[in-house]
């Protein structure tokens, strides 16, 4: 499974220079895993920038993976990861469903970086 993080659904959305980095995980929507916390991201950050219509086209697009709801037992071993590792709460979230599907966590976020099963790029300028 592969679970793309926030930032880099935003990047590929945006065609920004890590865009093609995220574009083979996203293409593979059958081993894809999406946590609601990163549909929450991306559909409010569109929301924000571009407006209703991109921002459900966005929320659509994701839907197509596995999107994994934050169930109690996903939110409390989330809370001890992020306190394990220093991650705000919503890295916590990703890391906790990635953790629990033995997925490929692919990001941009240095949070992430050199944490287990993440492929991690440097956010290019």
């Amino acid at each position: 499974m592969n679970l793309v993080d926030s930032c880099g659904w935003l990047e590929f959305f945006a065609d920004g220079p890590n865009a093609d980095f995220f574009a083979e995980p996203l293409a593979e929507v059958s081993n894809l895993l999406v946590p609601t916390i990163c549909v929450l991201e991306v559909f409010k950050r569109i929301l924000a920038q571009r407006g209703e219509g991109p921002a459900l086209q966005a929320a659509a697009a994701m839907g197509q993976g596995k999107v994994e709801p934050l169930e109690e037992t996903l939110a409390l071993e989330a809370a001890r990861l992020g306190v394990q590792y220093k991650l705000p709460l919503a890295d916590s979230v990703i890391l906790a469903t990635a953790q629990a599907h033995k997925a490929t966590i692919w990001t941009q976020d240095a949070d992430f970086e050199g944490l287990p099963s993440v492929k991690f790029i440097q956010r290019k300028s």
